[in-house]
């Protein structure tokens, strides 16, 4: 069985949540079974895993995708996986396994700002409605997503016909560790630092002025905001900034940088209103770093409820929570529990799940 992993969303600087989602999976699986890697540009491999033998090929917004079939014949592939919903398929022979993260967008139309204007124009049109991602989806021969909450998302809104597979997100080989961070019956003594830590994008439905209010009740606590930021939302979120709120911005982190600071923090936070995953959460359970997250259907799935769940819009509610985590024995108890939810989510998992689909499609 030859079996290629489109590679081409890799990013060529640094990670986001799909780059990264799909190099983590071609690591896993190429250590379960050969795998090719269809990239369109030789920098991203720096941000894929080494060893895995790669083809260059066209991108996947340049008009030639429409005959990206041909190549994949000729280079006699049997199963192709794409960690997107958008891969061209014309005349195709092999079988395909796409993959749809979340349904974010239907609800808040607001595209990566990464893509070219033109794209960003058709997305906003594509998420009016629904029946274009039907017919994306039904060409597939099935479809991945990465939770239960999406998966019964899918069903309900009767985006495909295929069969729905649910491969979940994990924390990499080089996120933090309990081990890194230290024993999780020290936390509240982890916990003096005062660090409170957000990782993800500063789009709309992230919420990030929830958590930006509660440090106006949080004199004792910095919040750091790590991802890279356009500059004009920057400044938005300065402006909406309490008196004497003690907020930094990081503008990207390197991997080291977030590991050491997620392991002394004490707590990760998000406010976000919507989620297909929530990576940093898991990472931050692996490392015994407690979560204080939204209360949200999703989350509870990826926590087990091993985090303090609060309102969204509420400010007042985080601050309650990272107030609760002050006690050294309720801090201890949620670490120890986060830590084994967080056990069960694994990218040699993952890959075992996606390596027995894609061999069911081709007996």
């Amino acid at each position: 069985m030859r079996v290629f992993v489109d590679a081409r969303w890799t990013r060529t600087d640094v990670h986001d949540g799909i780059s990264r989602y799909g190099a983590n999976l071609i690591e896993a699986l190429h250590h379960l079974h050969p795998v090719t890697m269809l990239i369109h540009d030789e920098k991203q491999l720096r941000l894929l895993p080494t060893g895995v033998p790669y083809v260059l090929v066209n991108s996947p917004l340049s008009p030639r995708e429409l005959f990206l079939a041909r190549a994949l014949h000729r280079l006699g592939a049997d199963v192709v996986f794409s960690p997107m919903q958008v891969i061209g398929g014309f005349g195709r022979r092999y079988r395909l396994v796409l993959t749809l993260h979340d349904l974010i967008y239907y609800r808040h139309r607001q595209p990566p700002g990464f893509l070219p204007l033109p794209v960003r124009l058709v997305w906003r049109l594509y998420h009016r409605a629904y029946w274009p991602q039907r017919l994306l989806l039904n060409r597939a021969d099935a479809v991945v997503t990465v939770s239960e909450t999406t998966k019964r998302l899918i069903g309900e809104y009767r985006l495909t016909r295929r069969g729905v597979t649910v491969v979940y997100n994990a924390p990499s080989a080089q996120a933090a560790t309990a081990d890194d961070a230290g024993d999780a019956e020290d936390g509240g003594a982890r916990g003096e630092r005062r660090d409170l830590v957000y990782m993800g994008s500063f789009m709309p439905y992230k919420n990030v002025e929830t958590l930006i209010a509660a440090m106006a009740e949080l004199p004792d606590y910095r919040l750091h905001l790590l991802s890279r930021i356009d500059p004009s939302r920057e400044a938005e979120l300065l402006e909406s900034l309490p008196t004497g709120a003690d907020v930094v911005f990081w503008r990207g982190i390197s991997d080291e940088d977030y590991r050491d600071l997620l392991a002394g923090a004490a707590a990760l936070v998000t406010a976000s209103r919507d989620e297909g995953f929530g990576l940093p959460i898991i990472e931050a359970m692996n490392a015994s770093t407690p979560v204080v997250c939204s209360d949200l259907d999703i989350f509870r799935e990826v926590t087990g409820g091993h985090a303090l769940l609060v309102d969204p819009d509420s400010a007042g509610g985080f601050v309650d929570a990272v107030r609760r985590l002050e006690d050294p024995d309720t801090r201890a108890s949620l670490v120890t529990s986060a830590r084994a939810q967080a056990s069960g989510f694994t990218w040699h998992h993952s890959a075992q799940r996606l390596l027995e689909l894609m061999r069911s499609l081709v007996r």
